[in-house]
């Protein structure tokens, strides 16, 4: 009975630091990779000036979001001329920890950095948009080893004809088989593995040992180059990394047969293909798949390909099959997976022709609601906390919005997003360019645009 009072408070001590962790935002989406944040306190009622500003540091052009683990942040900024850049702030104050860059020179339309690092334990993952795939130790802030997801497996480079500005135009400058907007992967973590696609000649998705980076398995190539980075879903309560690949690209890869995209289903400790659904029509892939639960997958897309849901089934013989439920062109989400909140589905559909907006879409596929422009959301991205969607615009504003299939209903609003265009040619007609996820961790939201990244007071 003496010990009781120590037992009690080791426990209490234990709970703590459970909850402190699950404050971090580790990886691509979340501490689940759905987009989903167990952040308590939300602030509902933003004063008029909007949500307090805790600090800006200035980033260079990118898509590249953050991650958060133990009070700071991780970030792969990139400079196109030099190369790419992790660097690591304190989340408090904003200051710069440390950083390490490394040579990859290039560019393509829409440039910078593309990806969201992962942190496990003490290493930091990232891969840059020519497949640099680093583990880079936290401590000591040097490189643990170093692969290349794309010309390790037979990709030829894609940044060997920039000119002497470090320009270039990507796959359309003839760069060979290089995918038209670089690279884009979020690596996986699962277990001792890091996963990621390859999509090269010699490779589709391939794990490798998170601490060597030596190849467990890897897929053989799995379609046309996609810019989807591997998901994880629960079929029949098991875990199956789902990957999607591409369509043809029509005006980027007319040389090549016009063949559908695939959402492919893997064993994730072995690299074994479980199933596949071939039918997936949308040349320019990027958001992962999304778990809607009952063996069913939600895959969107933009440039007006909407969305498509499939069914697993899993047969007598233990083999899966996939068929499709339905398609829609009423939703899609062109850069991020949709919100799901009680059976409904919330995604930003704009494409080339359409300004749908925030569109709210019901498990069978029924659009309930869409804002169209007003307001318009184009590119932003979501984080549900609390029964509650955090929203970026894609543009200048932060939204608080309470998920409800009746009808759009804002909160809370504020534009902190006012820097003017940056960059040349095609990139520099769409404004601020706030597509990058967003993060959420210990009450604070970071969000970047083309020139800074800013950290937001949104719960106490």
């Amino acid at each position: 009975m003496k010990n009781k009072p120590f037992f009690a408070t080791a426990y209490l001590m234990l709970l703590a630091v459970t909850l402190v962790n699950a404050q971090d935002w580790p990886q691509f989406l979340g501490p689940e990779r759905n987009s989903t944040s167990p952040q308590k306190n939300l602030l509902r009622n933003w004063p008029e000036t909007g949500t307090e500003v805790l600090w800006t540091v200035n980033l260079g052009i990118g898509y590249g979001g953050p991650i958060v683990k133990d009070g700071k942040v991780y970030l792969l900024d990139r400079d196109d001329k030099t190369g790419d850049n992790l660097r690591c702030f304190d989340l408090s104050t904003g200051k710069e920890l440390w950083n390490f860059a490394y040579p990859s020179p290039g560019s393509v339309m829409f440039p910078g950095s593309r990806s969201v690092p992962a942190i496990d334990g003490k290493h930091v993952y990232s891969c840059g948009p020519y497949g640099d795939l680093y583990c880079i130790d936290i401590n000591t802030h040097k490189p643990v080893w170093k692969k290349n997801v794309w010309t390790d497996f037979g990709g030829d480079p894609g940044n060997d004809t920039i000119d002497e500005t470090g320009g270039g135009r990507g796959g359309f400058g003839g760069r060979g088989n290089f995918p038209i907007w670089a690279i884009s992967q979020c690596p996986l973590i699962y277990g001792d593995l890091l996963v990621i696609a390859s999509m090269a000649p010699g490779a589709g998705v391939v794990a490798y040992n998170k601490l060597t980076g030596d190849v467990v398995w890897k897929t053989p190539n799995l379609g046309n180059e996609t810019y989807v980075s591997p998901n994880v879903v629960k079929i029949d309560g098991q875990d199956h990394i789902v990957m999607v690949t591409s369509s043809t690209n029509p005006v980027g890869r007319p040389e090549l047969p016009k063949t559908p995209g695939n959402i492919i289903g893997i064993e994730p400790l072995t690299g074994k293909i479980l199933w596949n659904f071939s039918g997936w029509n949308c040349h320019i892939s990027v958001a992962p798949a999304v778990d809607a639960g009952n063996n069913k997958i939600l895959v969107v897309g933009g440039y007006e390909y909407g969305a498509l849901m499939i069914q697993i089934e899993k047969n007598a013989d233990g083999s899966f099959s996939a068929k499709e439920l339905f398609k829609t062109v009423e939703f899609g989400d062109q850069t991020k997976p949709p919100v799901l909140h009680n059976g409904y589905f919330y995604a930003q559909y704009a494409t080339n022709n359409r300004r749908d907006g925030l569109v709210c879409m019901s498990m069978d596929g029924e659009i309930m609601w869409k804002t169209k422009r007003d307001p318009d959301f184009n590119k932003g991205s979501m984080i549900l906390v609390e029964g509650m969607i955090l929203a970026t615009d894609g543009a200048k504003k932060l939204f608080l919005i309470e998920p409800d299939p009746a009808g759009f209903k804002p909160i809370s609003s504020a534009e902190l997003l006012t820097a003017p265009p940056v960059g040349e040619g095609m990139a520099a007609r769409f404004g601020t360019q706030n597509w990058a996820p967003i993060a959420l961790a210990n009450g604070k939201l970071l969000i970047r645009d083309q020139s800074r990244m800013i950290c937001v007071k949104v719960a106490e």
